[in-house]
């Protein structure tokens, strides 16, 4: 759509809709969707994808060497990003989407235009480069403590409203999972704050006015929310509406912030496959070794009856923060991977490995991994593997073709590979630096032994097939 026409705030919702479909039709068939054929997986220009990423911050728009850091990304195989519409000035590059008045405070009836260049960029050079975006509307830690002090829909920093006509008090100190926000009780569906909510509404009309232009676009309402039920659904339900008013089917989903992925919250998404067509399961990666990979595996089996994407988007890990470890954060990114996760992405440092070398690895790695049996094509099996430590080993199987055996640390397991063709091979790739290792011959036996080739995480390919 033309810029001109995003600019005049006079036309209605569906008639922008109505142009952007003249300028955009026939795009459905190449927008991100779960695969016609796997729909545990997604697919994009009528192939299946496997979404990979890492990112070295969250709100990626916003970065100033933004093209730069894609063309890393894409140099070692992501295709994927997170992209929270937050902002927060103390970085000293980030911008607010409204305008600032020559008095200090903000219009929120006009744009910065600054920041909606920097969101339509990321979408123009994301599309180019086949990466998948996912979008989170709402970012809960924009709204409390020291970043809602500075806050546009603060009502001492507009020109709008005051405390009194919004609900809102001058300071929320509390960490947001206390959830003591009004701004996240506006809706229709609740509390129908008719003060605040139109500039919300207005807010995701502009977003929605450059992102349903593309089809490379994941959405997802808020970050680790610990809210109300009616506000997430009220938000998918508002974005699918604009989207099939243009004709256009978007996936969406919800993050909520519980780390036991069993806990009820969760099934406020699992339970609607209607509304959300793909489980966000980011928080889980909380937890560590067994218990990790056996709660995705619950979500999995969850949803078997009616099969969707479970994506990744944070992967917590890394020496630098407090969730973890750097080898917490490969563990993790690999049980993912081999539980069958459709998206996978290392959370940005300090509290994950970024796009950092270990990062960079591993996704090089994962894509050899793919290059010789696709991801889409393996299922999580544990029952192939004898003579396994606690958190020693993982494994994926594709019955007739091969399977995956990761490594968390070195180690030896037994294999049952009766499931797979009589001439067998094993190809090493080392984790930590992403490249192919050793190919050994395996005996023409229905179990033979693995041992990693050193200490460290390895990945063993075993495959009847000759391939590099």
């Amino acid at each position: 759509m033309d810029r001109s026409l995003r600019q005049m705030s006079a036309l209605s919702w569906p008639l922008i809709l109505f142009l952007i479909g003249i300028a955009h039709g026939g795009e459905v068939s190449n927008s991100i969707r779960p695969w016609s054929q796997n729909p545990r997986y997604w697919e994009y220009k009528g192939k299946p994808v496997m979404l990979i990423g890492g990112s070295k911050d969250d709100n990626l728009f916003q970065i100033p060497d933004l093209r730069e850091h894609l063309d890393e990304m894409v140099q070692v195989g992501a295709n994927y990003i997170r992209n929270t519409m937050s902002d927060r000035p103390d970085k000293g590059f980030e911008v607010y989407p409204f305008k600032k008045l020559s008095n200090g405070k903000y219009d929120l009836n006009q744009w910065n235009e600054e920041y909606w260049n920097r969101f339509e960029n990321m979408l123009r050079w994301t599309a180019e480069r086949d990466i998948i975006v996912q979008i989170e509307v709402w970012d809960r830690f924009d709204y409390s403590r020291d970043n809602w002090e500075v806050h546009p829909y603060n009502s001492k920093n507009n020109v709008n409203y005051s405390y009194e006509e919004s609900g809102f008090a001058e300071h929320y100190p509390e960490h947001p999972g206390a959830n003591k926000q009004p701004f996240f009780f506006t809706t229709p569906y609740q509390r129908n704050n008719r003060v605040v909510f139109p500039y919300q509404q207005r807010f995701v009309d502009k977003l929605l006015s450059y992102s349903l232009q593309y089809g490379h676009v994941l959405y997802c309402i808020d970050n680790e929310t610990s809210g109300e039920e009616a506000w997430a659904r009220f938000w998918a339900e508002y974005i699918q509406k604009c989207a099939n008013e243009l004709g256009k089917t978007v996936c969406i989903t919800e993050m909520w912030d519980d780390r036991d992925l069993t806990a009820p919250r969760h099934r406020r998404t699992l339970d609607h496959p209607e509304l959300y067509a793909f489980a966000e399961v980011s928080q889980n990666n909380h937890q560590k070794g067994e218990t990790h990979w056996k709660n995705f595996l619950w979500v999995r089996d969850y949803v078997a009856n009616q099969p969707r994407p479970l994506n990744s988007v944070k992967i917590y890990g890394a020496d630098t923060g407090r969730y973890g470890t750097d080898q917490d954060g490969v563990e993790r990114f690999w049980r993912l991977l081999l539980g069958g996760a459709a998206a996978v992405r290392f959370h940005r440092p300090d509290s994950g490995l970024g796009l950092s070398e270990k990062a960079k690895a591993s996704i090089r790695a994962a894509r050899k991994v793919e290059s010789v049996l696709p991801w889409w094509e393996l299922e999580p099996n544990l029952a192939i593997l004898r003579d396994r430590e606690p958190n020693e080993a993982y494994a994926a199987l594709s019955p007739g073709k091969g399977c995956v055996v990761f490594f968390t640390n070195g180690g030896s397991v037994e294999v049952d590979v009766s499931n797979l063709p009589k001439t067998l091979a094993v190809r090493w790739i080392n984790v930590s630096t992403g490249e192919w290792a050793s190919r050994d011959s395996l005996p023409t036996t229905s179990r033979v032994i693995l041992k990693a080739p050193a200490a460290g995480p390895w990945v063993a390919v075993i495959t009847g097939e000759q391939k590099n």
